[in-house]
Formats: structure tokens, C-alpha cells, sequence
């Protein structure tokens, strides 16, 4: 079975429990309530052969970028989020992709996956969950 290509750029058309996730990871009140309000973009670039992707989410408040090849362990900076470091592995669970982030925060994590032309993201940390529905953006002509 070929797994899914993540390339293409997707607006956020939905979420779900953010806030609470945030809290979980001890995100403070105020940023909280910034981050909440925003509505980021994801520019993924995923190179089937290989398995590297990166994967940038761009908000007018702050970017954050995630460069990594699927199944193997990297030290992903966090400070623009909650100001943590873990090690990250990102890899194939059927045609999901499944992150584990193992550091301070333990049960740390987060699923994609592809339906259609919409990309899903549950974020994790321990019991709390986050749900994020993107659509992809029509190349431009």
C-alpha cells in the first residue's frame, strides 16, 4: 500500500478543545487566549521516497517549523509553543502519520491524517485532546 503525500499548503476551517490542551502543557492565560483566536496555516512538504517532511505552521502571531524524516528520533525545540525541548519521532500508522513527543510532559502527541482535501490533527497531552480540521488551498492558476 503507497502512503499519502502531505505536500500542499491547508487553512484552518476548524477546531475543537484547544484551549484545554493548552492548559494541559501549562500554557499560560493570556497566550492562551491569543493562540485560541488565530487561524494557522500548514505549508507541508513531504518527500515520498525519502520520508523527510517539513512541515511550517504560519500564523500572523508566530511560525513554527518542524523538519524531521519519518522514524527517526530528533530534538524538536518547543520554546515558541511552551518553551520545551523533546525527542520526537514521527511515523507511519497505516496512512497516518503519529508523533510521539517523550520529555517533560509525559503522553505528549499528535496524529495527521488525510480525507480528501481535508487534513486532520488530534493533538495530545496525557487525557486532553485537541481536534484541528484544515483544508487544502487550490494551487494558485
Amino acid at each position: 500500500m503507497s502512503k499519502p503525500n502531505y505536500t500542499g499548503i491547508y487553512n484552518m476551517v476548524s477546531q475543537e478543545n484547544f484551549e484545554e490542551y493548552l492548559a494541559a502543557l501549562d500554557v499560560n492565560y493570556a497566550l492562551r487566549k491569543v493562540v485560541c483566536i488565530l487561524k494557522p496555516s500548514k505549508h507541508i512538504e513531504h518527500d515520498v521516497n525519502s520520508g523527510k517532511m517539513t512541515i511550517k505552521t504560519v500564523t500572523t502571531f508566530r511560525n513554527f517549523d518542524m523538519d524531521f524524516t519519518l522514524g527517526q528520533e530528533f530534538t524538536e525545540d518547543l520554546g515558541p509553543v511552551d518553551g520545551r525541548k523533546c525527542q520526537t519521532t514521527v511515523n507511519w500508522d497505516g496512512d497516518k502519520l503519529v508523533c510521539v513527543q517523550r520529555g517533560e510532559k509525559e503522553g505528549r502527541g499528535w496524529t495527521h491524517w488525510l480525507e480528501g482535501n481535508l487534513l486532520h490533527l488530534v493533538r495530545k497531552q496525557g487525557l486532553s485532546r485537541a481536534r484541528k480540521t484544515c483544508e487544502k488551498r487550490d494551487k494558485p492558476k
